[in-house]
């Protein structure tokens, strides 16, 4: 059987503001982020760098809403793994209105600790305070070596 689909999405990116929080009547989180990614080229023509910032609106719900209420703060870097999924709802003069946002199932806080409250991001909305983590050095590269042949054929069992 064929599959139907995918919905799949992954981001890498900065929070805009602070995580915001409601309860539903349940007593189950939901948790709602905005999260900047933006991308980088060199136009052709000129040689200029340009830059691209997009913005995306992130829902977390039950424990995973909780962490991100707890623990993100705005400026912080966090991957997230999740579907797109699309609302329609009607506006003050009756008219319909679609909204997009990412329903995230995975999340990791990416990045150091907060630690001054200088820091400003460079893309567009400022990032708060999040002091960045030194590189790690590049990974050793794989050496694959083959296992030596035999010196003499094995013979079945």
């Amino acid at each position: 059987m064929m599959a139907r689909g995918v919905n799949k999405v992954i981001l890498v990116g900065h929070l805009g503001a602070d995580p915001e929080t409601r309860y539903m009547p349940n007593g189950s989180a939901v948790t709602n982020i905005r999260l900047a990614t933006t991308d980088s080229w060199r136009d052709r023509q000129t040689g200029e760098q340009q830059e691209r910032t997009e913005w995306h609106r992130i829902v977390m719900f039950a424990r995973l809403g909780e962490v991100a209420a707890e623990y993100l703060r705005k400026g912080a870097q966090v991957y997230i793994e999740g579907r797109i999924q699309t609302k329609k709802w009607q506006a003050q003069d009756g008219s319909d209105r679609w909204s997009t946002e990412i329903v995230a199932n995975d999340m990791q806080m990416l990045g150091a600790r907060r630690q001054s409250t200088d820091y400003q991001e460079p893309y567009g909305d400022p990032g708060g305070a999040w002091e960045r983590a030194p590189a790690a050095p590049p990974p050793a590269p794989f050496a694959y070596e083959p296992p030596a042949a035999p010196a003499q054929p094995i013979a079945p069992p």
